[in-house]
């Protein structure tokens, strides 16, 4: 049956491209960064608007005024009686306001869509849309209720949305992330966790030609913890430990006395995230009289593959074998609201969006002869999974 509806939905589709490309531009050419609550609600108002056929639409707002809302949409299900399915679309982008005076939204002769944010992530909202939007068209509903979050903070770490993605996986089955795919289509069953520690280091000022030996360098002092820091990278098993920002001192003739490091921290198991955690709190001075501060720790934990995501993975592929498509799972360094669901044990199949490149890039493209068929391999999933 899915396979059949999967080969159904991609011919029906294949002559509609025009279609998607024109969702796809509307989504694009509202920008919606992570910080313009006027460009983030605008684009909920659309979503909201467009999304409101399929079911129930509730706007749910953030503690902080300056932030945008998220949206919950509601999809009955053919037997809810059933552990619901949840499906996450994040729609800001990492694109300052401005950037498609730039990079305009655009399509080439060979069907390749460019534009702020086309890629990561509203490509996978153009997917998410046409799949409800086919089902409806042959009188299906998805096999379970399907909860979909549509949030506005991914790019900054999901502050406010954790706790409504984690609210809304609680008791699912299941979920579907419609980030953006591995190259070639190849979904993602593991994603690195992600931490972000901030080191501060006080020493004591002091005239560096005069009397240096009554200062206390921070700088000093945070050129032994970087290299502390670095010594716990460890590349077999996936872990990476990267001192990206240093700053300090104030001039070249006075002994520093503050100094930081930012540090960027990747795992793929929980395991190793205690590791380095607590390697990091453990970091102690090296100077005599040198005060060392450490902040921040993992904001999103790793999304390890399990056996009920190696399960959904394979249903995906048989949907996808059944159009004559091969399907691929891989794994990535970079981190998603997939993270969260998955950590909670909830099988989680990540990159579901269409094909293309260049997150974050000035290359960011889609390839909208993809949509079809991704879009019949998600209708595929909502009914059989």
């Amino acid at each position: 049956m899915d396979g059949d509806l999967a080969s159904d939905v991609r011919s029906g589709l294949e002559p509609r491209r025009q279609e998607m490309i024109d969702l796809l531009g509307r989504l694009v050419e509202i920008e919606s960064p992570s910080d313009d609550r006027e460009g983030l609600d605008q684009l909920a108002d659309v979503l909201g608007t467009i999304f409101r056929d399929f079911g129930r639409v509730e706007r749910c707002a953030p503690d902080d005024p300056q932030r945008g809302a998220h949206l919950r949409l509601t999809v009955a299900g053919a037997n809810d009686s059933e552990p619901h399915a949840a499906a996450l679309c994040h729609f800001d982008t990492v694109w300052p306001k401005g950037t498609l005076q730039r990079i305009p939204f655009s399509v080439d002769a060979e069907g390749v869509a460019r534009g702020p944010g086309c890629f990561d992530m509203k490509g996978g909202i153009v997917v998410l849309w046409f799949a409800l939007q086919a089902l409806r068209e042959r009188g299906l509903r998805p096999r379970r209720r399907l909860e979909v979050l549509f949030t506005c903070d991914e790019e900054i770490g999901s502050p406010s949305s954790r706790p409504l993605i984690e609210q809304t996986a609680r008791g699912a089955a299941l979920a579907y992330v419609l980030e953006s795919p591995l190259p070639g289509g190849t979904l993602k069953t593991a994603r690195k966790g992600t931490g972000d520690y901030l080191v501060r280091v006080t020493g004591r000022a002091a005239h560096a030609g005069v009397e240096p030996q009554k200062g206390i360098s921070a700088i000093g002092e945070l050129a032994h913890q970087v290299l502390a820091l670095h010594a716990l990278n460890d590349f077999k098993v996936g872990t990476t430990v990267n001192v990206g920002v240093v700053k300090g001192g104030t001039r070249p003739n006075v002994v520093a006395a503050e100094a930081e490091a930012q540090v960027d921290v990747r795992v793929q198991t929980l395991a190793e995230a205690e590791r380095i955690d607590a390697a990091i709190r453990g970091l102690r001075p090296t100077l005599p009289g040198a005060v060392l501060e450490i902040d921040g720790g993992l904001n999103r934990p790793p999304m390890e593959r399990s056996p009920g995501m190696a399960a959904l993975f394979e249903q995906a592929r048989r949907i996808a074998s059944s159009m004559g498509v091969e399907l691929h799972e891989g794994s990535t360094g970079g981190g998603s609201d997939g993270n969260f669901t998955a950590a909670m044990g909830v099988p989680t199949l990540d990159g579901l969006g269409p094909e293309g490149e260049g997150a974050h890039a000035a290359h960011e493209h889609v390839l909208t002869e993809s949509f079809a068929r991704r879009i019949a391999l998600l209708s595929g999933l909502l009914v059989e999974s």
